[in-house]
């Protein structure tokens, strides 16, 4: 008879903690109204809206620690040749278009002077950006992340972020997808084998409590 899920992945060794490195910063993954509004091909539902309210409770904190906080979007070029595979996979990237309404940030999300938006074309926020190099550079050894969604641009920030060398800490509440099935399986997947899952208010409890 073979043995459960849980008890297969504990003899692994699998969601072993990490912890809190001594550097962190906020990263807002892609929180744009293309989710948000009704009628556009990427329109999310309810798990994006809990997401951003996470999310910007997070960011209240993270401005109140003097933390660094990073917002990113996805920005394609008129005639989409910036967008490669990415954008032939899945058309629906046009709403990132640059101009296109769909691409601005929904209501609460106002990335402030000294707040880094970082604009990419791929689903990892590290793929083709400065962002490595920018959080070397401060000395940041911990990535929070939030944002949407769960299984695309989270999940691929996430794994890029273990793999540059820097802790990934998930803030639970804080990301979102259009369907449950994908959103847990993700979360699972990444608390496994890359990163913290850690609710919103262990997160920011964190952040209360730390001194930039």
């Amino acid at each position: 008879m073979s043995e459960d899920l849980q008890t297969n992945y504990a003899r692994a060794g699998f969601h072993h903690r990490i912890g809190f490195g001594r550097r962190p910063a906020l990263v807002l993954i892609d929180f744009v109204m293309a989710y948000y509004t009704e009628g556009s091909p990427l329109f999310a539902g309810e798990g994006v809206q809990t997401a951003l309210a996470s999310a910007l409770r997070v960011l209240a904190a993270a401005r109140r620690a003097a933390i660094p906080r990073i917002f990113t979007n996805v920005v394609v070029q008129a005639g989409a040749l910036d967008g490669g595979i990415f954008f032939r996979k899945s058309p629906a990237t046009q709403c990132f278009s640059a101009g296109n309404p769909l691409g601005v940030w929904p209501p609460g999300i106002d990335p402030q002077p000294g707040e880094l938006v970082l604009s990419k074309q791929y689903p990892s926020a590290f793929f083709g950006t400065s962002l490595a190099s920018t959080l070397t550079a401060a000395g940041v050894d911990t990535l929070i992340l939030t944002g949407i969604t769960t299984s695309g641009c989270v999940r691929a920030t996430c794994v890029d972020t273990m793999s540059h060398g820097f802790i990934p800490i998930v803030v639970r509440e804080g990301v979102g997808d259009r369907a449950e099935g994908p959103h847990a399986a993700n979360l699972f997947d990444m608390s496994a084998k890359y990163a913290d899952v850690l609710p919103e208010a262990e997160v920011v409890d964190y952040l209360r409590g730390f001194n930039a």
